[in-house]
């Protein structure tokens, strides 16, 4: 009979089955559209050149190798052999940046994002190399975690060390946090989270929490500022239906429903006078200048079928509307085409609302 590894062996053997497997994601962008962009921000409407010359600019930004602006970075990890890499959705938000990919083994490659998920924090990119085979993590199924289990996050923690490995356990499971989705500053409820306790610093986004097994079970994306030994983690069963999605169609399938919405609870209950303390209460965003940002989405689901700013949506298919179960997470849980079932409260009266949902484009 062989005999039974120890906690520490099983640690070790975890790791070096998942770090091959591990990615840095370094975002960047070229001097000058930086520096306009920099120029563009409401409380910089003067030349930055004012404050400093041309010389003094380029030595206080830090650099990649290539002499681009690097605005930022993250960690990923191999989900295909041909160079799909998962990550968070907020590490590759911006759509004007550059994004370079480099290995355990220190090889950079160029990639572009080939999908972002609109619920969950999620994107999955594809290196720009073609007859290249990496080394893959294997998926595990998170929803077999357990409270207690040990647990593994990886990554390139504060976007400068590498192969980075801290341990600790499953704290807590289904949580909800609100977070900071992309770079306009739009935030959005990620539900139904690990969390842990393991060190998840900034820069380690986008890369695994695996098992003493060494699968990945989820994916590192948050940490609370100010607290100790709390961080997050997307379940890996979240991200499958978009791994299949993008191997099978090139691109994240989602239903898709058309509102903006804040969840009502006792505060918003009394100063908007509602006689419900639940719910999801279509409103605008408020963001100045910001097109597209209607409360309901012209041509979508839910303007066609008539629904307004100010309406509440109470249920779901039935299903309670609440901090525990959002609007998002029963979206998510919905297939394209499938018709579902809103009540909603407009003003002091009560309708059922038929809709269709149809793919977010």
């Amino acid at each position: 009979m062989d005999k039974q590894l120890s906690h520490e062996e099983r640690v070790i053997g975890a790791v070096k089955k998942a770090l091959p497997a591990v990615v840095s994601i370094i975002v960047s962008k070229d001097f000058e559209t930086f520096k306009n962009e920099i120029q563009k921000l409401p409380q910089g409407p003067i030349p930055l050149d004012q404050y400093m010359n041309q010389k003094e600019i380029l030595e206080s930004v830090p650099r990649t190798e290539d002499g681009q602006v690097k605005i930022g970075g993250g960690s990923g990890f191999f989900i295909d052999p041909s160079g799909l890499v998962m990550t968070n959705k907020h590490v590759v938000m911006d759509a004007d940046a550059e994004y370079m990919i480099i290995t355990a083994s220190d090889d950079h490659f160029s990639a572009k994002v080939l999908a972002r998920d609109p619920i969950n924090d999620i994107a999955i990119l594809k290196l720009e190399a073609s007859g290249s085979t990496f080394p893959i993590i294997e998926i595990g199924d998170s929803n077999k975690i357990q409270l207690g289990q040990t647990v593994i996050a990886i990554g390139t923690a504060l976007g400068d060390f590498q192969d980075t490995v801290s341990t600790g356990v499953v704290s807590g499971l289904s949580r909800f946090i609100t977070a900071i989705t992309d770079v306009e500053g739009h935030s959005a409820r990620l539900h139904g989270l690990i969390q842990t306790d393991a060190a998840i610093n900034p820069g380690n986004s986008g890369g695994p929490l695996v098992d003493t097994d060494g699968r990945a079970i989820g994916v590192n994306a948050a940490v609370v500022f100010g607290a100790q030994n709390i961080g997050f983690a997307i379940p890996i069963n979240k991200a499958r239906r978009d791994i299949e999605d993008v191997k099978k169609f090139g691109r994240i399938k989602k239903p898709f429903l058309g509102v903006r919405y804040v969840l009502v609870n006792a505060s918003l209950q009394n100063k908007m006078n509602l006689s419900v303390n639940h719910g999801a209460m279509v409103l605008r965003e408020n963001i100045p200048l910001c097109p597209g940002c209607e409360p309901v989405v012209p041509g979508s689901p839910a303007a066609k079928a008539g629904i307004k700013e100010g309406d509440v949506i109470l249920t779901y298919n039935n299903i309670q509307i609440s901090d525990k179960k959002g609007l998002e997470e029963m979206l998510d849980q919905s297939k394209i085409g499938e018709e579902i079932i809103l009540k909603i409260l407009r003003k002091t009266e009560e309708l059922s609302v038929p809709i269709k949902l149809e793919e977010r484009k």
